[in-house]
């Protein structure tokens, strides 16, 4: 399980839980993120692979937020 922190435009901390699902395919490990589509990440290590998928879910959370804002702002 991945935990990643994000907070609200009035500064309050939340945390996100996503069960990570890793597997080892070849000379490969692949991971990827049940609750988050798209988030999924590769790698030669474990650890390797552990670190790709918490960067990728962090840019699918930012990108998401912003998509939201500018939705909304053209909504207004």
């Amino acid at each position: 399980m991945r935990r990643i922190k994000k907070s609200s435009a009035k500064g309050i901390k939340m945390q996100s839980r996503f069960n990570a699902v890793f597997e080892k395919r070849g000379n490969w490990w692949i991971g990827y993120a049940e609750e988050l589509p798209g988030a999924n990440s590769q790698g030669r290590t474990l650890k390797e692979v552990r670190e790709n998928l918490k960067e990728a879910i962090k840019l699918i959370i930012e990108t998401n937020r912003e998509l939201a804002r500018v939705e909304g702002l053209a909504q207004n």
